[in-house]
């Protein structure tokens, strides 16, 4: 065999679809993680200044932000794992494809595998399907808190009078963040423009977009590799059954 038949016969096999979501897997629970750890550090910083005086008002919102940090953490290393061994199935798979390059044959327990990789990355896209909707809450709270600031930008200009833009305001225990009882448990008026115009707000929205997008990536990522282990598993169970008519 020539150097040019081996290298075609090295790229036929390759998974390049279980590749391709591999990568794109670890784009996105990379964005997602460093993005969704520096955001919820940012969102206590805000909540922290400007929306509970009382830290007992915010303990819980803190804690959920500690534990779900740690969360973070597990999710990058279960993701970096379970990307390694999709990757390694389409590699068995791919190879018992390419059966006529050697004497490998699919077996009982490779099909029993793949099939198990395929029950696991529905379950994944399912789950993380919750966590992509889940991801556009912090997008769409701050994208009203800018939206409500523009909206006192504008009546700052084309009025002088204190009261009309005074009462606009953006209250944080509306959307869970804060029990009812917290005080103040809003930002109102120039105040609440001023909190619009800090770096920490910017970064932090911008933080949870990229969250957010990295979210989606990964959920691609999932839905390629569904599909990609579904496909493995019906030529395996093909190629089973055509060895056991032999």
């Amino acid at each position: 065999m020539g150097c040019y038949d081996c290298c075609v016969r090295c790229l036929g096999a390759v998974p390049y679809a279980s590749l391709a979501a591999t990568l794109l897997c670890y784009a996105g629970m990379a964005l997602f993680c460093v993005s969704a750890h520096q955001a919820l550090a940012y969102t206590e910083e805000l909540v922290e200044m400007h929306f509970a005086r009382n830290i007992q008002d915010y303990v819980v919102l803190a804690s959920f932000i500690k534990y779900f940090q740690y969360v973070i953490y597990g999710l990058a290393s279960f993701f970096f794992l379970f990307g390694i061994l999709l990757l390694a199935e389409g590699f068995y798979s791919t190879s018992a494809v390419k059966q006529k390059f050697g004497e490998f044959r699919s077996t009982q327990c490779g099909r029993c595998l793949s099939l198990t990789f395929v029950i696991v990355t529905y379950i994944l896209a399912v789950i993380w399907l919750a966590v992509f909707a889940v991801s556009a809450i912090p997008v769409y709270f701050f994208y009203n808190m800018e939206d409500t600031c523009h909206t006192i930008n504008i009546l700052s200009e084309t009025t002088t009078s204190i009261n009309q833009h005074a009462w606009v305001c953006m209250d944080a225990r509306q959307y869970g963040l804060l029990p009812w009882h917290a005080m103040p448990g809003k930002a109102c008026g120039m105040t609440l423009a001023s909190i619009c115009k800090s770096s920490e707000f910017f970064w932090t929205y911008d933080l949870y977009i990229a969250a957010f997008a990295g979210a989606g990536v990964t959920l691609l990522a999932l839905f390629l590799y569904l599909v990609a282990t579904t496909y493995n598993y019906a030529v395996l169970r093909f190629l089973g059954r055509k060895a056991m008519r032999c």
